[in-house]
């Protein structure tokens, strides 16, 4: 397991993570550095459990947001195929009566 140092609102924290993953936790903490600061862009002194929950939250709603987004498009997909399914039925009976046709031109 690696140790490393994060820093959120310019105060260092030593993380465990999985080894290899180091990179994606600095990002994740990068993430949350900028939420943390946007909470109290005039550093007025919220203290840092307030301002990690507010970080914590901001973090939530747009997780919360792009979940609901991803359903949305997961809806919007399989109806998509669903007509496309339909228009395949309907372009195969199409097919098969033009051929029923010719053959049935063919035999005359």
């Amino acid at each position: 397991m690696a140790q490393l140092t994060i820093h959120v609102n310019g105060k260092p924290y030593t993380v465990g993570c999985d080894d290899g993953e180091e990179a994606r936790v600095l990002a994740l903490a990068a993430t949350l550095d900028a939420r943390v600061r946007a909470a109290d862009p005039g550093g007025g002194g919220l203290g840092d459990t307030r301002l990690m929950l507010m970080g914590g939250l901001v973090l939530a709603d747009e997780a919360a947001n792009t979940a609901e987004r991803l359903a949305s498009l997961e809806a919007e997909v399989a109806a998509l195929r669903a007509e496309l399914e339909t228009a395949d039925a309907r372009a195969v009976a199409a097919l098969e009566a033009a051929a029923a046709r010719i053959e049935a031109m063919a035999a005359r």
